[in-house]
């Protein structure tokens, strides 16, 4: 595994955060340093997944990097026929995806997309997942994509939705941003790449606070939403339609 060093060197200027060949080429890495509890969240996903899904119906997996949910549900699902549809808008992702597929032997299908998930239309869908995705999309965006989600699953489908949080109350949000610095330390990571980082992501990730994504998810339609899995200001929640 390649170490990210993304923002290790002093830059003269943060530019907006992308994700780009660099990125992708050190993104495990960087996933596994800076997202509290990620292995564990997606294999519950892939587990929940092979729980919900409707034989003849499809998966669908918005944001979906260079694949790790993928391969999981694929060893979840191996004796299984399923299509699963595989969006994410970053090329060097999508090609790093396609690569892994070739060497993996499966009764399934991944259709891979590269493109943008709020313009992807949910058809026939008993397995939604966004991961750490949607607090990138356009806030003016989110609702209608969380709507047309809904409008695409079947009866007893499930949105299965990650994502960096931010808490409605100051001290609360001080205190998450404090220890998920102190995360950030303990894996390797320095202050200046820490700094640097925040602020290439600064207007690009805009997180929302959990009362909004429930709100969302109830307008929506859905009435069965839970929050499954929780580390300060990263949240898993499954919405049951």
């Amino acid at each position: 595994m390649e170490k990210d060093r993304v923002f290790a060197g002093k830059k003269i200027k943060v530019t907006p955060f992308e994700f780009n060949s660099e990125v992708a080429n050190v993104f495990d890495d960087m996933l596994t340093r800076s997202v509290p509890l990620y292995a564990e969240s997606i294999q519950r996903q892939a587990q929940l997944c092979a729980q919900y899904f409707q034989h003849g119906s499809r998966i669908y997996d918005l944001g979906c990097s260079h694949g790790n949910l993928g391969m999981l549900i694929l060893d979840q699902l191996s004796q299984r026929t399923f299509t699963m549809v595989a969006v994410d808008s970053s090329k060097p992702m999508i090609e790093k995806y396609l690569k892994r597929l070739e060497k993996k032997e499966t009764a399934g299908r991944i259709d891979l997309v590269c493109g943008f998930l709020e313009n992807i239309q949910i058809k026939n869908a008993s397995v939604v997942l966004i991961n750490l995705t949607l607090q990138f999309i356009d806030m003016k965006k989110r609702d209608d994509l969380v709507k047309n989600i809904y409008q695409g699953l079947n009866p007893g489908g499930i949105l299965l939705l990650t994502e960096k949080t931010i808490h409605s109350s100051k001290h609360l949000e001080d205190l998450q941003t404090q220890i998920y610095k102190t995360f950030k330390l303990e894996n390797g990571y320095s202050e200046l790449e820490i700094s640097q980082k925040r602020d290439a992501l600064e207007k690009v990730l805009i997180p929302d606070t959990i009362e909004t994504h429930q709100n969302r998810m109830d307008a929506a339609g859905f009435t069965t939403i839970d929050i499954w899995l929780k580390w300060f200001n990263f949240v898993s929640m499954i919405a049951i339609k």
